[in-house]
């Protein structure tokens, strides 16, 4: 398993929006991310800035790219693109970051 972690940004005022639609995940959308392989999956936010913290593990991250491609996918990111920062197709702005310390 190799471990994936990235930020993200929400819109100001929108945390409770966020932590809502989250508690409300669809179904469907689990159960995809689950037959890619993504296990532990957690995202955190830093409250004085709004800023997302995501980290998640997947055997394959390769299988990221081809996901972000499913209809159910693009669905979920059409529905968050009004609280958050995105990009023109509506995927979350994300910044990839580097692992530099883990203790086992």
């Amino acid at each position: 398993m190799e471990k994936v972690a990235f930020k993200m940004q929400l819109h100001q005022e929108q945390v409770q929006e966020y932590q809502r639609r989250h508690n409300e995940i669809w179904p469907e959308l689990v159960a995809l991310l689950k037959n890619t392989g993504v296990t532990d999956y957690s995202i955190f936010l830093d409250p004085s800035t709004n800023a997302l913290f995501a980290v998640l593990k997947i055997k394959t991250p390769a299988l990221l790219d081809e996901l972000s491609k499913h209809p159910t996918i693009q669905k979920w990111w059409k529905y968050m693109s009004d609280i958050m920062e995105t990009n023109p197709d509506n995927s979350p702005l994300t910044t990839t970051l580097k692992e530099v310390f883990y203790l086992p």
